[in-house]
């Protein structure tokens, strides 16, 4: 499977007027960082265009029946299918990890999807899915290794290097890399990608230590949204077609960027949004010299009372 450009340009249009259009924030005087304000999606994460992309797909292709659609998440992506599907008027069942923080679980409820706590992180509740769709017959949206759903996320890039055709560099976190195979996709001979994972997440690295995609041990604080255990079969082939600056932080970088993106920008964030902007934050990734580089914010569900790490000047 691969995801290409023409794919992501094919989301853009069937997604259009059902998400937002988010700014491209210039950080610097200088115009060599920007951000990407995805935090400011429906939902506040970048998944709302995948889950969008692939729901109107199904429907067009008559696949999604009164039973609706299934997912497992860690939070963001049940909460994307959930928002989608009840915007379409689907049934949707999101099967979340014990893990998965309340705020997002409450939230997934909330907006109607049926929501069920399986095993202790993703994996297990993704196998749950897979079973809950093969008896009920909903169909199944992937978190993040499906076209559709990469595809989807792949439209900021489209958004980034239309408003700013002069970007060098994107910069995308990595749990699964549905949102980095978008980006690739629609960056292809057009701007470099920087991949960014946790050291404790580290599923790119070690696909492509071993040539291909192999299970990983995750935790720490990005678990909830880049706690995948493998990663999927869409971004390695990314990987192949051109590979990217691959980055790994710690766990106290993400921290770090997550308190300095509020304090100096007061953009909130989530940890796991914050990992793209910890490998500028930390010195992990330092561009060149006149590089312009697009940091993508991906998501802000978070407590916002853990945000300020110091009184605001």
């Amino acid at each position: 499977m691969t995801v290409t450009r023409q794919d992501v340009q094919a989301a853009a249009q069937r997604i259009k007027g059902r998400v937002r259009r988010t700014p491209l924030w210039r950080a610097s005087a200088d115009d060599s960082l920007w951000l990407k304000l995805e935090q400011l999606q429906h939902c506040g994460v970048f998944k709302t265009r995948g889950a969008f992309n692939r729901q109107l797909a199904g429907v067009e292709a008559g696949e999604i029946t009164d039973a609706g659609i299934v997912v497992a998440s860690g939070g963001n992506a049940g909460l994307a299918q959930a928002f989608a599907a009840r915007e379409l008027g689907l049934r949707a069942t999101v099967f979340v990890p014990e893990s998965a923080p309340q705020v997002k679980v409450d939230r997934i409820a909330a907006y109607g999807a049926e929501v069920r706590r399986v095993g202790s992180e993703f994996a297990e509740a993704y196998r749950a899915s897979v079973d809950f769709a093969e008896q009920s017959g909903a169909v199944l949206a992937h978190a993040y290794d499906q076209v559709e759903v990469a595809a989807g996320a792949g439209t900021l890039a489209e958004e980034i290097l239309e408003d700013e055709p002069s970007i060098d560099t994107i910069v995308v976190a990595v749990g699964g890399g549905g949102l980095f195979a978008g980006v690739a996709a629609s960056a292809l001979g057009r701007a470099r990608v920087v991949a960014v994972e946790p050291e404790l997440c580290p599923t790119l690295h070690r696909a492509m230590e071993a040539g291909g995609p192999v299970d990983v041990s995750v935790s720490g604080v990005a678990a909830d949204s880049l706690g995948a255990r493998r990663l999927g079969d869409l971004a390695f082939a990314a990987v192949e077609a051109e590979s990217p600056v691959p980055v790994m932080v710690t766990d106290d970088e993400i921290v770090a960027a997550r308190s300095a993106l509020w304090d100096e920008f007061r953009v909130p964030s989530e940890h796991g949004a914050a990992a793209a902007y910890a490998a500028l934050h930390s010195g992990r990734y330092v561009p060149q010299p006149g590089e312009r580089v697009a940091v993508v914010v991906c998501g802000a569900n978070t407590d916002t009372a853990t945000l300020a790490s110091r009184p605001a000047r």
